[in-house]
């Protein structure tokens, strides 16, 4: 006789094994990127001990997704997503491996340092953009299986591109300044060679005549005129507003007022990672059941509001661990939630350009926030960005609150049905 939890499990909706290489090809990548992204501030702090020039290779990291963004979205919908991948993934392996032997040569200097940095973060860019709108296709655009998905690749981001990436990063640094950098080349490589195995992706249909700027302000628009759209993007955008702010001092605030060594700094750095690994892989499925996708994202906004607000107050160091670690679980679970159900309600058509403009808004923010981090900061003391980082996540949750609640997410799902 068939249990009733056996029978359950037949009927769940199962991931397809084409998923299995996705999510293998990600976390390789993933492993490589995280080596990459230690190793590139410890050989720019090599080539110069100059502070700022050390800041502009942070922030040619993260400039294409500003610069470029909206318009790699238009270009990913209009070609196949599979091959956009596959593409970006063996151009940047071909990068690292001209800095690798640029590096040999004694040719590695800031200048290239900066355009490897601003070109690796576009070729990341088109295989964020191209992959996000890739997963629905792959999986019927299933709100479960786009859930169950999205929390094992922010997953295999959390533990292979945070836990294990870094530290194999600085490892291999202290051997040779290039060594890093051939191994996130590898990953590349290898990754490509398992998308390449992939189902092709249909290349969704658009107006003929249309120019990519057209096509980008398309995007925008879609995203600005959605109320839920708009919602699930100004939410990611007011977070990292406030956890720019944050981290601007981060460093300082564990040193100066929770009295921890660099050790301690580190282990506080694990705690978010654990839990947003709890949060992306353990939390969000069972939340989303419980209350809804949207009281499920107001949840999470409270939480993180709440908890930064807290750490800001706290004084002693294991408790602002845990309070850290409880941020991290609500920061993955709000982005597991919302990148699914995004996946589901936006038309094929569009995905790409609605992912790249809703991640501008939300990045955007960010360099805002620890501006004003280090002017609060300097100006009230250490504790200042915390409290104001929180107090605005809260407040922005009184105003997203309506705009992503279980009645409006009901009513996308169900006009994604229709059109679908």
């Amino acid at each position: 006789m068939t249990s009733v939890s056996s029978r359950g499990e037949q009927l769940r909706p199962k991931l397809p094994p084409a998923f299995s290489r996705l999510w293998s090809a990600a976390t390789i990548s993933m492993l490589g990127d995280g080596a990459y992204q230690a190793a590139l501030p410890l050989l720019a702090v090599a080539l110069s001990s100059d502070p700022v020039v050390i800041s502009l290779v942070s922030v040619a990291m993260v400039l294409p997704h500003l610069v470029v963004g909206v318009v790699a979205g238009a270009l990913v919908d209009r070609w196949e997503r599979r091959r956009t991948m596959w593409v970006s993934d063996l151009a940047q392996a071909a990068l690292l491996a001209l800095t690798v032997v640029a590096g040999a040569f004694g040719l590695l200097g800031i200048p290239a340092l900066l355009a490897l940095a601003f070109l690796a973060g576009t070729g990341q860019l088109f295989f964020e953009v191209a992959s996000q709108a890739y997963l629905p296709d792959l999986l019927g655009r299933d709100q479960t299986l786009l859930r169950r998905a999205n929390g094992r690749l922010r997953g295999a981001s959390t533990a292979a591109g945070q836990f294990a990436g870094p530290p194999l990063g600085s490892f291999l640094f202290s051997f040779a300044r290039t060594v890093p950098f051939v191994v996130d080349a590898v990953s590349f490589a290898l990754s490509a060679l398992l998308i390449r195995t992939l189902p092709p992706a249909p290349v969704p249909e658009r107006a003929p005549g249309t120019s990519v700027w057209a096509d980008a302000r398309e995007g925008f628009r879609y995203v600005v005129h959605d109320k839920l759209l708009l919602g699930l993007a100004l939410r990611p955008a007011v977070g990292n507003f406030a956890f720019g702010a944050v981290g601007a001092v981060l460093v300082l605030f564990a040193r100066d007022a929770l009295g921890l060594t660099a050790v301690g700094y580190g282990f506080l750095l694990a705690a978010e990672a654990v839990g947003g690994l709890l949060g992306a892989m353990v939390v969000s499925g069972p939340l989303e059941k419980l209350v809804g996708t949207g009281t499920a994202l107001t949840l999470t906004a409270v939480v993180e509001g709440g908890s930064i607000l807290a750490f800001g107050l706290v004084r002693n160091p294991w408790l602002a661990g845990a309070l850290f670690a409880l941020c991290g679980c609500g920061m993955a679970t709000t982005m597991v939630l919302g990148w699914s159900l995004r996946q589901v309600i936006v038309p094929a058509r569009l995905m790409g350009r609605v992912g790249a403009a809703s991640r501008l808004v939300a990045l955007s923010a960010g360099p805002l926030g620890a501006i004003l981090g280090g002017w609060l900061a300097s100006g009230a003391g250490l504790r200042a960005p915390y409290v104001a980082g929180g107090v605005v996540l809260l407040t922005m949750t009184a105003v997203t609150m309506s705009m992503t609640s279980n009645a409006k997410v009901k009513a996308a799902l169900a006009r994604s049905t229709v059109d679908g």
